[in-house]
Formats: C-alpha cells, sequence, structure tokens
C-alpha cells in the first residue's frame, strides 16, 4: 500500500492553519510512495531557553507527521487514526536553520500502526529518533 495519488502538499499544509502546526511553521515538503516529509524552523518560538532546539518541539513535529501519514494511510471514508503513545531519543542539539522529520511505516495493523519518524538537520545529522504507536478507529455510521 502507499499513500493516495490525490492528495497534495497544499492540501496537508492547509491543514496546519489555525492548529499548533501552524504555530510551529510545519511545513510538509514531500510525499513519497512509504514516507511523508515535513520541516519546522529552529526559531525562538521552538527553542529552549538555551537557545537550542526544544525536545517537545521535535516531538511535535514527529507526532504532527507521524499521525498525518497514519491517517494518510488508511481509507479516510471508514477509519481514522490517533495517537496511542510516542517515544523520542534526543540525539544532537540544533541551534539555528530547519530540521527535516521523515515518517516511515514500521508496522501498518488493523487496529494500529507504528511509524518511525528520524528528524535530521541541515547536514542529514540525526538530530532525534522517534517512534509513534496510532490506533486505528472506524468512524461512527450516520444514524
Amino acid at each position: 500500500m502507499t499513500f493516495p495519488a490525490d492528495i497534495t502538499l497544499a492540501m496537508l499544509n492547509a491543514t496546519s492553519q489555525g492548529n499548533m502546526a501552524g504555530f510551529l511553521e510545519i511545513e510538509y515538503t514531500h510525499i513519497g510512495a512509504d514516507y511523508l516529509e515535513a520541516q519546522m524552523p529552529v526559531a525562538p518560538k521552538t527553542r529552549q531557553p538555551q537557545g537550542l532546539l526544544s525536545g517537545g518541539a521535535s516531538v511535535a513535529l514527529a507526532e504532527t507527521v507521524g499521525s498525518m501519514a497514519a491517517n494518510l494511510w488508511v481509507d479516510r471514508e471508514q477509519y481514522y487514526c490517533l495517537g496511542l503513545a510516542i517515544n523520542a531519543n534526543h540525539i544532537r542539539k540544533v541551534e539555528e536553520g530547519y530540521v527535516y522529520a521523515v515518517a516511515k511505516p514500521l508496522h501498518i495493523g488493523k487496529t494500529t500502526h507504528v511509524w518511525q519518524i528520524h528528524i535530521t538537520n541541515e547536514h542529514q545529522q540525526l538530530v532525534c529518533a522517534s517512534r509513534l504507536t496510532m490506533a486505528v478507529l472506524t468512524k461512527k455510521k450516520d444514524a
């Protein structure tokens, strides 16, 4: 299975308006056959007081791109996905520029997905390794 062909980056980026993804300036940049990529600036709103990229901002980026990927993967007429658990290992500091997240599926099941999200810096060095578990839920039928 791959992502639906009718999905565009403009459509994905429009979903970020008026929520945390938009506030953090997360932008979807590429849809591959089995991965979704986004970028986020390292700026005052994503830095901790020491001037480094906040681990919380990295987790927000990972969950944003992983959650979107999971929801694109399922039949959106019948199902939707919600996060169950996320973990993150913060490996390298970043002070400026952009970070890039790539979400790839590790497990696609009927009731759960597990997504791997690697966040890298502008030199393609690993900044954060995250794993996101998503619940696959059935949409309620209209009564």
